[in-house]
């Protein structure tokens, strides 16, 4: 009998451990690299020493804790969970390893899954509407399944302090030309049931390919405004406003912007009346990558004398007077007034007789940057000294750009300007022929003059054996034997030294680079690739570092420790700035000359100051 009792206890005690669930579940198992992933660890009766996996291949926000008891039909059912919130470091295939719990003594654990991490997705992480429970439904009288639900509400909350929260960056425009605006508003929209106390950027874009002016809004001026997102009411705020001039066509990568931010969520406490208490976290939100397709600007009908202007302008050339006493100077203006890329294309240059002489042009801009694009104008402003009396024309100018709009090319060509000159000062005409006989090509002689006198040698020749060059030939290689030695030596030594052989192959880099710069000067890429190579390669010699080194405050410091001055390391750095943002923006003949006359100064200045 006592072994039948036994038995019967054993397989009762199996049946209460049976009883017992612990599981893994993962709110999906395939997501998209910008998703989130939820995983919710579950029993069916309360443990101790709960123990998560690593979540390896994973950011992890949580544990956010949930508990319910319930009474229904005489049975008491109990339920425990603690969740998770996954966001994928990288694509590829990740296992989720075993959790375990110890229950009455008994150590439990899930089962190990995978989660598949793929592309980005164009509306991560859906917010699916909740199940709401009526509070007169007559299965729940006592309001329990309703309570479950709001536990189960505050814990995803305080796993995933992101929910109701989303940084965006709404696009006008994704499919423009070369060269059109694209209109970027960076919204965060902040749902009724979230709370957002304090914010701010954490990751900038760096909009490369992009010509960009950016506008960042100030936190004391943010107007909360009310809106939509996904068809739901939300509040929401502008961060960030921004005008892109893509500067290549193709498919380009617009950066994330990333936001750093401290939300309330409850702290799994409630009061005496139920309501929870709130804590503060910190947390981030992306606006993710976006792309921008940009067509190239058809090559159908362009014109010959179009510089890349893509927008709606006027064009007019413009002489302040056409008629000059006196020798007076006259302004000739150039200008181009509208809306589009004011600032990345050149103005075309007048051809100017040379009776007139003509001054590099004084560039001025009156350019305005909304959110629609660039609008106002510019205008190259020549001043032009007449050289001697005359009626001189000045040749009609043309002006091309592409009006996105209508998707066609337009030309407009100016009048041709008379300039009458009356008189001249005498002075200044005889400077002006003096100075342009600087120039004439003077013509080679025909024939040379008859000479009147010559000089008579005589033919015979002394014997070679015997005279003091045979003599001076034949002791001469035994002289040049310790030169010879000595010269060897040098040789090897110079051979052998490998850090001095470095510096003069930097030297000479530095040289080629720089003479290859002035021989570019008015081919932008190629003169601002070669200035840079210039000024790269004789920081490596003078200052005997590698190409790993060159960091600009590792430049900085270095420069500075070895006596440079603080005013020729700063235009060292305007230099770098000036090849770096030529890049993306257009530079004139001017622009060009002048940085790389810096260049040559600060190069010689370094050259006397770094020891």
């Amino acid at each position: 009998m006592k072994k039948y009792l036994v038995i019967l206890f054993l397989f009762a005690l199996h049946a209460l451990q049976a009883q017992v669930e612990f599981k893994a579940t993962p709110s999906r198992t395939k997501i998209g690299i910008n998703e989130k992933l939820r995983v919710e660890f579950s029993m069916n009766k309360d443990g101790d020493n709960f123990s998560p996996p690593s979540f390896q291949g994973f950011n992890v926000s949580g544990p956010g804790q949930s508990i319910s008891n319930s009474w229904i039909n005489g049975k008491t059912s109990f339920s425990k969970a603690y969740t998770y919130v996954l966001v994928p470091k990288a694509k590829g295939t990740f296992t989720v390893g075993q959790a375990t719990i110890e229950i009455d003594g008994t150590v439990y654990k899930t089962v190990p899954f995978k989660i598949t991490v793929g592309d980005a997705v164009a509306n991560p992480n859906p917010q699916p509407q909740p199940q709401r429970y009526d509070p007169f439904d007559p299965f729940d009288p006592f309001g329990q399944r309703r309570q479950q639900q709001e536990q189960a509400e505050q814990a995803a909350r305080a796993a995933n302090p992101n929910d109701g929260i989303h940084l965006v960056a709404e696009v006008q425009n994704t499919n423009p030309y070369v060269n059109q605006p694209v209109n970027v508003v960076y919204k965060l929209y902040v749902s009724p049931n979230s709370s957002v106390l304090q914010f701010a950027e954490k990751t900038s874009p760096k909009y490369n390919d992009f010509w960009s002016q950016i506008e960042v809004v100030d936190g004391q001026h943010m107007k909360v405004e009310q809106g939509t997102y996904n068809g739901k009411p939300y509040r929401y705020v502008v961060v960030r406003k921004a005008v892109l001039y893509p500067q290549k066509a193709g498919k380009l990568k617009l950066e994330p912007l990333i936001d750093e931010l401290i939300v309330e969520v409850p702290s799994g406490k409630t009061d005496f009346f139920g309501r929870p208490f709130m804590t503060q976290t910190k947390t981030s939100t992306s606006t993710g990558t976006n792309y921008i397709n940009v067509r190239p600007l058809p090559e159908n009908g362009k014109p010959a004398d179009f510089s890349g202007a893509v927008g709606n302008f006027d064009f007019k050339v413009t002489p302040d007077k056409t008629t000059s006493k006196n020798g007076e100077s006259i302004q000739l203006t150039v200008s181009v007034s509208g809306k589009g890329n004011l600032k990345l294309f050149n103005l075309p240059k007048p051809e100017v007789p040379a009776a007139l002489e003509t001054y590099d042009p004084e560039h001025k801009e009156n350019v305005q940057t909304p959110l629609t694009g660039m609008v106002g104008s510019i205008a190259d402003v020549y001043t032009i000294v007449p050289g001697s009396k005359g009626k001189y024309p000045i040749k009609p100018l043309t002006f091309s750009w592409f009006d996105p709009a209508t998707g066609k090319y337009h030309t407009k060509t100016s009048e041709e300007i008379m300039i009458d000159v009356l008189n001249v000062p005498e002075s200044v005409a005889e400077a002006h022929k003096a100075q342009s006989a600087k120039h004439e090509v003077k013509p080679t002689e025909t024939f040379r003059y008859i000479a009147t006198e010559t000089t008579l040698r005589s033919r015979e020749a002394d014997d070679f054996y015997g005279s003091t060059l045979f003599y001076v030939l034949l002791v001469a290689p035994f002289a040049f034997i310790p030169v010879i030695v000595l010269a060897r030596k040098k040789k090897e030594a110079y051979d052998s030294d490998v850090v001095g052989s470095k510096i003069r192959t930097n030297n000479k880099l530095a040289k080629k680079y720089l003479t290859a710069a002035k021989k570019q000067l008015g081919s932008k890429e190629p003169f601002y690739l070669a200035l840079e190579k210039a000024l790269h390669n004789f920081l490596k010699a003078k200052l005997r570092i590698e190409t790993s080194e060159l960091s600009r405050d590792n430049i900085r410091e270095l420069l500075l420790s070895r006596n440079a001055s603080p005013e020729t390391v700063e235009a060292f750095s305007r230099i770098m700035d000036s090849c770096e943002f030529a890049r993306y923006a257009p530079s004139s003949d001017t622009a060009m000359q002048q940085d790389y006359d810096s260049a040559v100064s600060v190069i010689t200045s370094l050259e006397k100051q770094v020891s």
